[in-house]
C-alpha cells in the first residue's frame, strides 16, 4: 500500500504529536461496547455462532465520540493509524489520523459551544466528502448536538423544509452553497466551510480556539443524535430519529456484515446526507478501528477509481448496483493481482446474478448482499463465512429478530412483509430508530402488533435465507437515490399544463431506473413535444438534480373504484414497454418523450 502523500494541517496550538490528552470516558460503557464488538470480530467467519452468542451491550450512558472514538485514538497502537483518507480528483491525498481526528473534533466542539451551540440543539450539516464533515459529526456527538445530515444537492425549497420542520438552530455548509440559504428565514447560526462569506462564521476560526473540550454531563443512550429526512409515498420526507446508541452501537451488525477488521482500508461509494454514508463511511469502519477511504469524483469514472483502490490498498469495498454495473464494463480481470481486496459487498437494491458472476470470475470474490434501511442498521445479510444462495440477501444478522408477516392476516409466513419483532427473546433491536419524529400516527402504524414494519416484501426458504421481492409502497430508487413519487408529483402539478400526474420508475440500463411521469393535461394544452419540454424544464428548475424527471408520457391514469391511481399498473406498463431498458431508441407511444428527445 502506498503511503499517503499529504496530511491535513493542524493548528500550531494543538498538535497530537506533542499533546496526547487522556480521554474522558465512561469505563463501563467502553468495556461493554468493546466486549460486544470483539465477540463479533472473533466470530467473523462463524455467523451461526455470532447470531446465537451476540448480546446487545447494556449501557446506562454512552457517547460514541467520547467513550469509543477518543479511547481508540488515545491507544498508542491506533493513535497514528489513518482514521480518514480522502483522495481528491486531482490525486491529492488528505489523511487524518485517529489522534488528529479526536483532538480536532474536541477543539471544534469547544469552539462551537462558545459560539452558542448547545446540547440538544439541531444542526443541519450540508457538506461534501471532506474532512470537515467527519470533524463536525464527531464534535456534535461529543456535544450532544442533534445532526440533520443533508446532501449538497438540495434545492432552496428542500433546505427551507428541513430548517422549518427540523427546527434547525445551526447550519454548517460549504461556502459555495450558502447562497441557497438566501430567503430561508430563521435566526439559526451560520457556519461556512471554505472562503469567508458575509454574515456567516468562518469554520476555520475553530483552529485558533485554544480551550480544551470537557463534557458537561454524561450522555443517555436514548438521547437523539441524528435526524434523517427520508422519502415517503404520500407525504413529505419523514424525520427518522436515531439515538446515541441506535446507529453507533447498532452498526456493529453492519461491521459484521461487511466483514471489517482493525486496520482495514474501507471504501464505500456513497454521498453525504444519506444514511448509507453514516453506515459505511462513519460508524461501521470506525467501530472496527479501520480507515475510511473516500475517492472524490465529480462524475463516476471506473479507471481512476480502480487506480486509487490499487494505490491505497483497499481491503473492503461497498458499492451500489449502479457502480457495480459500470465496473463490470471494465477489464476487471487485469486488476485481480493489483488490488488488495478481501471482501466486497453491494447495497441499495439486489444485484443481478450476471454482475455477481462477472466479478467472481474476474476477481475471485463474491459480492455479498445485505439489507437495511435508514430506519435501521444492517438487518439481513450474507456475512463472511456464510454459505451463499444466488439471489438471496442472506439471513438475519446479530441482534435482529426478523419475521415475515402476512400483510392480511398478520401471521408469520414464508412470504410477507419484512418485520422486526419488538417483544421477542432479543427484545427491541438496538439498531432500530426511536421513531418518526413528530408523527404519532406514522409511528403507531410502523410499530403495530409488536413489530416494526419495514414496508418491504420478501420470501424465506427452508434454510432461513431471505430473498427480496419488492417495496410494499411506491418509493423507488434511481441511481441509488431514493425517490418519492409524491414529491415529484407535487412539483409537476404546479405547472399550468398538468392536471394530474403519476411518477413511476422506468427501466434504464445504467441507473436501473429513472423517474418517468405519466401526465394528464389540463384543458387547453396539447400533448406536444413543446409541452413536454416545458414541463421537464420546469421540474429541472424546481427539483434537486437527483430527483430529475427524465421521461414523460401523456396518458390517462388507471384508477381504482375509489379514485386512487394504480401505480402498479403503470409500473407493469413500463416493464412491458421497455423491458430491461437496454433499447434506448423505442418509445412506448408517440406521446412518450425522453429528455434526450427534446
Amino acid at each position: 500500500m502506498t503511503e499517503p502523500s499529504e496530511s491535513f494541517p493542524m493548528s500550531q496550538a494543538l498538535n497530537p504529536s506533542d499533546v496526547r490528552p487522556q480521554p474522558q470516558y465512561d469505563t463501563a460503557a467502553y468495556t461493554a461496547f468493546r466486549q460486544a464488538r470483539d465477540l463479533l470480530l472473533d466470530l467473523r467467519d462463524q455467523p451461526e455462532r455470532a447470531v446465537v452468542e451476540y448480546r446487545t451491550p447494556e449501557l446506562t450512558q454512552f457517547n460514541w465520540g467520547l467513550d469509543w472514538f477518543d479511547v481508540v485514538a488515545a491507544d498508542p497502537a491506533t493513535a497514528d493509524r489513518a482514521a480518514l483518507w480522502v483522495v481528491d480528483e486531482d490525486g491529492t491525498d488528505t489523511v487524518v489520523s485517529y489522534a488528529e481526528m479526536s483532538l480536532r473534533s474536541s477543539q471544534l466542539a469547544a469552539w462551537m459551544r462558545a459560539e452558542g451551540v448547545d446540547r440538544g440543539d439541531r444542526l443541519l450539516l450540508m457538506l461534501g466528502n471532506q474532512v470537515e464533515l467527519w470533524e463536525t459529526l464527531l464534535a456534535c456527538c461529543k456535544l450532544g448536538v442533534v445532526v440533520i445530515p443533508a446532501t449538497t444537492l438540495l434545492s432552496t425549497a428542500d433546505i427551507r423544509d428541513r430548517v422549518e420542520r427540523g427546527h434547525v438552530k445551526h447550519v454548517v455548509a460549504r461556502s459555495e452553497d450558502t447562497d441557497r440559504f438566501d430567503g430561508v428565514s430563521g435566526g439559526w447560526t451560520r457556519i461556512a466551510v471554505g472562503e469567508d462569506v458575509e454574515g456567516w462564521l468562518s469554520y476555520r476560526r475553530y483552529a485558533e480556539f485554544l480551550e480544551t473540550f470537557s463534557p458537561e454531563v454524561g450522555t443517555r443512550p436514548d438521547e437523539t443524535l441524528l435526524l434523517y429526512f427520508t422519502s415517503g409515498t404520500t407525504s413529505k420526507p419523514k424525520l427518522v430519529e436515531h439515538t446515541h446508541t441506535s446507529y453507533p452501537v447498532g452498526h456493529l451488525s453492519t461491521m459484521y456484515w461487511i466483514g471489517l477488521r482493525p486496520g482495514d482500508v474501507h471504501l464505500n461509494i456513497s454521498s453525504p446526507g444519506w444514511a448509507k454514508h453514516a453506515w459505511s463511511n462513519v460508524f461501521a469502519p470506525w467501530n472496527a478501528e479501520a480507515t475510511v477511504l473516500v475517492v472524490n469524483q465529480a462524475r463516476f469514472a471506473a479507471q481512476p477509481l480502480l487506480q486509487a483502490m490499487e494505490r491505497t490498498g483497499v481491503t473492503t469495498f461497498c458499492a451500489p448496483p449502479t457502480v457495480w454495473r459500470m465496473l463490470v464494463q471494465q477489464d476487471l480481470a487485469s486488476w485481480r493481482d493489483r488490488l488488495s481486496l478481501r471482501d466486497v459487498v453491494g447495497a441499495g437494491e439486489p444485484l443481478n446474478p450476471e454482475v455477481i458472476e462477472q466479478v467472481r470470475t474476474a476477481w475471485g470474490l463474491t459480492i455479498r448482499d445485505g439489507y437495511g434501511q435508514t430506519e435501521t442498521t444492517a438487518q439481513i445479510g450474507n456475512p463472511p463465512g456464510a454459505a451463499l444462495k444466488p439471489g438471496s440477501m442472506g439471513r438475519p444478522l446479530p441482534g435482529y429478530d426478523v419475521v415475515l408477516l402476512d400483510p392480511v392476516s398478520g401471521e408469520e409466513s414464508d412470504e410477507g412483509e419484512i418485520c422486526l419483532r419488538l417483544d421477542g427473546p432479543l427484545g427491541r433491536p438496538i439498531g432500530l430508530m426511536t421513531g418518526y419524529a413528530g408523527d404519532r400516527d406514522l409511528n403507531d402504524n410502523a410499530m403495530r402488533s409488536g413489530a416494526y414494519h419495514t414496508g418491504d416484501v420478501a420470501s424465506r426458504d427452508a434454510d432461513g435465507y431471505i430473498t427480496y421481492v419488492g417495496r410494499a409502497d411506491d418509493v423507488f430508487k434511481a441511481s441509488d437515490y431514493r425517490i418519492s413519487p409524491f414529491e415529484l408529483e407535487s412539483v409537476l402539478i404546479e405547472h399550468p399544463a398538468v392536471a394530474e400526474a403519476a411518477v413511476v420508475p422506468s427501466p434504464d440500463p445504467v441507473r436501473l431506473s429513472v423517474p418517468k411521469a405519466y401526465v394528464v393535461l389540463a384543458a387547453g394544452h396539447e400533448p406536444t413535444r413543446e409541452t413536454a419540454a416545458s414541463i421537464l424544464r420546469y421540474t429541472r428548475e424546481h427539483l434537486a438534480p437527483y430527483k430529475r424527471i427524465r421521461r414523460i408520457e401523456f396518458a390517462e391514469l388507471p384508477k381504482t373504484i375509489s379514485g386512487k391511481i394504480r401505480r402498479v399498473e403503470l409500473r407493469g406498463r413500463e416493464k412491458d414497454a421497455h423491458g430491461d431498458g437496454s433499447d434506448t431508441t423505442s418509445r412506448a407511444t408517440p406521446l412518450e418523450f425522453w429528455e434526450d428527445d427534446l
